[in-house]
C-alpha cells in the first residue's frame, strides 16, 4: 500500500488479523507506517546500503506526529546517502559500554594489580562518587564538562578527595581507550584544587614525651608498633604486616616483599641497633607469634590498627594534631637536620622518586649553614673596612 500518510490516515488504520502490515509513504521512499495485529501504530524507513536491506523503526504514533517522522526520514535517507548506516549506529549505541560497565572491568581487570589498601580506597572512591553521577552514561559520550562538574561538586567539601577521585577516573579512562571503548580521555587536563603537604615533625621533647607515654601504655603490644615505626620511619601497614621471615635480626636487616610496599618492589633496609633490640626483645617473649611481629586477634592474623593507643599516647603527650604518618616525617626529619644525604633518606623510606624525597630538603638549612659557617671562618676577612688605594 502507498499514499500520502496523514494524521487520518493513521488513525483509520485497520490491525491486521496477525502480524503487521505496512503503509508506505508517496513522497519519502521507504518511509511507511506500521500497524500491527495488537493495533500498535509506528513510522519505519526502508533503506538499502552496504548491499543490504535495512529497516529503521523512527518511533511509535502518536507520540511522533506524520510532520515530524517524515522530516525524521528524510534526515535518515540523507545519512543513507553518505554512506552512514542508522540502524548500525543504533546497535552500536545501544551496546557501547556505560560507566558501570567500565567500573566492572576496571574492578576484574586493575583493582587485583593494587595493594589491598589502595584498592579498597578506588572501591570507596567509585561506589561514593563516580558511580551515583555517571552510572548510566556511555563512556564514549563522558565529557569535560562532566568530569568538571563531578570535581566541582566533589571539591566543595573535601577538595584534595576531589583530585584522588578524577586521577582514578582518568586511569579508568585510559584503560577503556586501550579496550577500544573510545577515543579520548575526558579527564585530560582537569585543573587540580591545591594540596597543602602535611609537614609536621615532632620535636626532641615531644619524641620524649610520646616515649614516656608508650611506656605507661596499658598495651604495649601496639606501642611496640608504634615504638617500631618511629625507629624505622616504615609504614603503618609496612609495620603490621610484618613478618618474622622478613627479618635477619643477625645482620640488622628488614627484607619488604614487593607485595608489601607501596611501590610494588623489594625493599630491603638495614636496621638501627635500637629497632633491632627491639624486635630482638619482641621475639624473646613468650608469647610471641612464630609469624606475625605483631600479632592480632582478628582475620588477618596481625594488628590492622594502633588508633586508640595513638589517640592516648598523643592526648598525654600533649600532640593532638600529629598522626601516625607523621612518625614516618619524624623519622625522615631526624636524618635530613643531620645531613644525612638526600639519596641515603630516599632509600631508608624506599622512595623510589627523588621528587618525594625532596619535601625534605629544606630541613638541611641548619647542616648548610654549618658548612658555610665553616667555609667562611677559613676566608677570615678583616672585621673592619678601609679604603685601600689599589685601582680597577
Amino acid at each position: 500500500m502507498a499514499g500520502k500518510l496523514t494524521e487520518k490516515l493513521l488513525r483509520e488504520m485497520k490491525p491486521p488479523a496477525k502480524g503487521n502490515s505496512i503503509t508506505y509513504d508517496s513522497e519519502v521512499k521507504g518511509f511507511g507506517a506500521r500497524i500491527t495485529a495488537a493495533g500498535s501504530r509506528a513510522f519505519i524507513l526502508n533503506y538499502r546500503i552496504h548491499g543490504r536491506e535495512r529497516r529503521f523503526t523512527i518511533g511509535d504514533w502518536p507520540a511522533w506526529s506524520v510532520a515530524a517522522a517524515r522530516e525524521e526520514a528524510k534526515h535518515l535517507r540523507r545519512e543513507v546517502d553518505r554512506g552512514i548506516d542508522p540502524l548500525e549506529d543504533r546497535i552500536e549505541n545501544r551496546e557501547a559500554k556505560t560507566v558501570q560497565d567500565l567500573w566492572l572491568e576496571y574492578e576484574r581487570v586493575h583493582l587485583p594489580t593494587k595493594r589491598a589498601r589502595s584498592a579498597s580506597d578506588d572501591r570507596s572512591m567509585w561506589k561514593t562518587y563516580i558511580l551515583p553521577k555517571l552510572r548510566a552514561v556511555k563512556v564514549r559520550d563522558i565529557t569535560p564538562q562532566m568530569i568538571d562538574e563531578l570535581h566541582r561538586e566533589i571539591g566543595e567539601t573535601k577538595p584534595v578527595r576531589a583530585n584522588r577521585v578524577i586521577e582514578v577516573l582518568r586511569k579508568a579512562c585510559n584503560l577503556a581507550i586501550r579496550w577500544e571503548w573510545t577515543n579520548r580521555n575526558p579527564c585530560t587536563g582537569f585543573a587540580k584544587n591545591t594540596e597543602q603537604e602535611r609537614q609536621v615533625y615532632l620535636s626532641p621533647e615531644q619524641i620524649r614525651l610520646v616515649a614516656k607515654a608508650l611506656e605507661q601504655s596499658r598495651s604495649q603490644a601496639s606501642a611496640d608498633a608504634i615504638r617500631f615505626m618511629l625507629l624505622t620511619g616504615c609504614r603503618k601497614g609496612e609495620a603490621l604486616g610484618a613478618t618474622w621471615p622478613m627479618f635477619d635480626l643477625d645482620r640488622g636487616i628488614w627484607t619488604k616483599p614487593s607485595s608489601h610496599t607501596k611501590q610494588n618492589r623489594v625493599h630491603r633496609v638495614p636496621l638501627s641497633g635500637a629497632a633491632t633490640e627491639l624486635l630482638i626483645r619482641m621475639r624473646e617473649e613468650k608469647d610471641a607469634d612464630p609469624v606475625f611481629v605483631f600479632p592480632g586477634s582478628g582475620a588477618a592474623g596481625h594488628l590492622t590498627d594502633v588508633k586508640r593507643t595513638w589517640q592516648t599516647v598523643r592526648e598525654a603527650a600533649g600532640i593532638p594534631d600529629v598522626h601516625i604518618h607523621d612518625l614516618r616525617h619524624t623519622f625522615a626529619a631526624l636524618l635530613a637536620s643531620n645531613a644525612v644525604p638526600l639519596m641515603v633518606l630516599g632509600a631508608l623510606l624506599g622512595h623510589t622518586q627523588a621528587q618525594t624525597t625532596k619535601r625534605y630538603a629544606h630541613l638541611y638549612d641548619d647542616p648548610l649553614r654549618d658548612g658555610a659557617e665553616i667555609a667562611a671562618g677559613k676566608i677570615n676577612f678583616p672585621a673592619s673596612h678601609k679604603q685601600g688605594t689599589l685601582t680597577g
